[in-house]
C-alpha cells in the first residue's frame, strides 16, 4: 500500500497557516496576481511550512532506484485487483461505496474544486526547460493536462464545464483546508527552479492511480453525472505509458550525474510527502452529512431572505421571517414544516408542498436555490424513498464539446498577436510561457499560446 493510498482515507491533518490571512487567501493570491515579485517570496515560505509538516509523514518510496518503476507498475496492479474486486461487488448488488445519493456526490465535486481548477500547476515552472530533454515527460504531462490546447481536453475547462453544469460556483461553502493542496501546487510552481527535486517528487505521487478516482468516476455515472474528468485521469496516469510512467523515468532522468544524489532523493522523496497533506478524497468524501450540508446552506441563504417573506403563513406560531432571524431557528422551522405537512420526508419530494414551491418554472420560490441547493433539499426530503425508474447512467465523455473557434477579435488573443509579432520563434517562447500559466491557460488566448507553444517547441529542436 503507497502512501497515497493509505492516507486517502484518514483525518484532515492539521497545517501552519501563512501570513497571508489564510490557504483560501494565499491561493487567490499566488493563481490572480501578476506580480512575481510578491508571488515568489509568499510561495516559497508557504513551501518551507509545508515541506516541514511532509517530514512527519512516513517515507515509502523505495530506495533502490532501480525498483522505481516496478514499484510504480506494482502499485497500478494492486489498484486495478482492487478496483476488479468493487465492480464484481456492484455486479452482485452490493451499495456504492461513496456516494449516497446525487447531493453526496456534487458535495465533493465542490470540495475537491480548489484543487481541480488548478490542475497541473506544480510543472508550470519547467517551462523554461523546454529544450532539455531530461524535461520531456515532465512538459508533455503539463502540456496534456492543458489539453495541449484543445478547450475540450483541458482539464481545468472540463471540470468547469462540470461544476457549471450542476450549478456549484459557491466557493463560499468550500473551507479553507480545501484548497490546501491547489495552493501546494501553486506554490511548486511558481518555485519550480528553486525546489526541482520536490516538484519532481510530489509529481511521482500526484501521478499514481488512485482507486478513488475509479470508483468515484463509475458512482458519478451512476448518478448521471458525467465522469470524463476522471475517467481521462484514468487513462492518461497509467503506469505503461501514461503520467506515471513519465513520473518515475524523470526521477532517474534527472537525478544529479555528480554532486550529493543522496540529498536530491531525500528532497525527491519530501515532495513526494506533500501529496499527504490536507484532506485527501476519502477524507472529503466521508466527511458528508446531508443534514447538515442543508442546514449550513440555508445559514448561508438565511439573511437574504429572513426579510423577504409575507406574514401570511405561520408555523406554530412564528412567520416565515421569525423562523430566519436566527440561525438557532433553522432545525426547529423543517421540523414544523415537516409537521404541518409541507415537507413529506422518506417520500417522493414531488408530494411535498415545499418542494412544489421551489421546483419547476411556475414554482412560487422558482430560482431562489440553486441545482446543487436543490439537489441537496431533494435529497434530505426523499432520504430512504428511492424513485422505481433510477436516472440512466450518462454516457462517459459526453461532455466533450467540438472546439469552437475564438474570433481574433478576442482583446486577450489581440494582445498576444502584438506580442509576438516581429519575433523569432525562441524570443516567442518566454511570451508564450506567460499564457500557459495556472491563470490564463484555460482562456482563449491561452489555448492558442498551448498550441503555438507546442508547435514551436517541435519545430525548434
Amino acid at each position: 500500500m503507497t502512501a497515497l493510498t493509505r492516507l486517502e482515507s484518514r483525518p484532515a491533518r492539521e497545517h501552519l497557516m501563512t501570513a497571508t490571512g489564510g490557504v483560501k487567501s494565499f491561493y487567490e493570491q499566488l493563481l490572480l496576481s501578476d506580480d512575481d515579485a510578491i508571488k515568489t517570496p509568499l510561495a516559497r515560505r508557504f513551501l518551507q511550512e509545508q515541506l516541514q509538516q511532509a517530514a512527519q509523514l512516513p517515507d515509502e518510496l523505495p530506495r533502490d532506484l532501480s525498483a522505481l518503476q516496478n514499484w510504480v507498475e506494482q502499485h497500478s496492479v494492486d489498484v486495478a485487483r482492487q478496483y476488479a474486486d468493487y465492480v464484481q461487488q456492484r455486479k452482485a448488488g452490493g451499495a456504492r461505496q461513496f456516494f449516497s445519493n446525487k447531493a453526496h456526490a456534487l458535495f465533493f465535486l465542490q470540495a475537491v474544486a480548489p484543487t481541480k481548477l488548478v490542475d497541473g500547476a506544480w510543472l508550470y515552472g519547467l517551462l523554461p526547460h523546454w529544450k532539455d530533454p531530461r524535461f520531456d515527460g515532465l512538459l508533455s504531462t503539463y502540456l496534456e493536462e492543458l489539453g495541449e490546447g484543445n478547450p475540450a481536453q483541458n482539464h481545468v475547462l472540463i471540470y468547469r464545464k462540470l461544476l457549471a453544469e450542476h450549478g456549484l460556483p459557491d466557493t463560499a461553502a468550500i473551507t479553507d483546508e480545501r484548497y490546501l493542496q491547489g495552493a501546494i501546487q501553486l506554490a511548486l510552481g511558481y518555485c519550480a527552479q528553486e525546489y526541482l527535486p520536490e516538484v519532481i517528487g510530489y509529481n511521482l505521487g500526484y501521478e499514481q492511480l488512485p482507486l478513488h478516482l475509479l470508483i468515484s468516476a463509475y458512482e458519478l455515472s451512476e448518478l448521471g453525472i458525467d465522469p470524463l474528468y476522471f475517467t481521462l485521469h484514468v487513462t492518461i496516469d497509467n503506469a505503461s505509458i501514461g503520467h506515471a510512467h513519465k513520473a518515475a523515468q524523470s526521477v532517474l532522468q534527472l537525478l544529479p550525474v555528480e554532486g550529493d544524489r543522496d540529498d536530491f532523493l531525500r528532497r525527491v522523496a519530501l515532495g513526494y510527502r506533500l501529496n499527504g497533506l490536507g484532506q485527501g478524497s476519502r477524507a472529503i468524501i466521508e466527511s458528508f452529512d446531508l443534514d447538515s450540508e442543508v442546514l449550513s446552506m440555508l445559514e448561508r441563504k438565511r439573511p437574504f431572505g429572513q426579510h423577504m417573506h409575507s406574514d401570511y403563513s405561520r408555523f406554530e406560531g412564528k412567520t416565515v421571517n421569525q423562523w430566519l432571524s436566527s440561525s438557532e431557528q433553522l432545525p426547529g422551522l423543517l421540523a414544523a414544516l415537516e409537521n404541518k405537512g409541507w415537507i413529506k420526508r422518506h417520500q417522493d419530494p414531488q408530494a411535498s408542498r415545499f418542494w412544489q414551491l421551489i421546483d419547476g418554472p411556475g414554482a412560487a420560490m422558482f430560482g431562489v436555490f440553486s441545482p446543487y441547493e436543490k439537489q441537496l433539499l431533494h435529497d434530505w426530503i426523499a432520504g430512504d424513498w428511492k424513485p422505481e425508474h433510477p436516472a440512466v447512467a450518462v454516457r462517459r465523455g459526453s461532455s466533450v464539446a467540438a472546439e469552437t473557434p475564438v474570433p481574433d477579435s478576442d482583446p486577450d488573443i489581440q494582445r498576444l498577436h502584438a506580442a509576438l509579432n516581429g519575433l523569432s520563434g525562441h524570443e516567442q517562447m518566454p511570451v508564450l510561457m506567460r499564457w500557459l500559466s495556472p491563470h490564463r491557460h484555460a482562456h482563449p488566448a491561452g489555448l492558442l499560446a498551448t498550441r503555438r507553444f507546442i508547435e514551436l517547441k517541435s519545430s525548434l529542436l
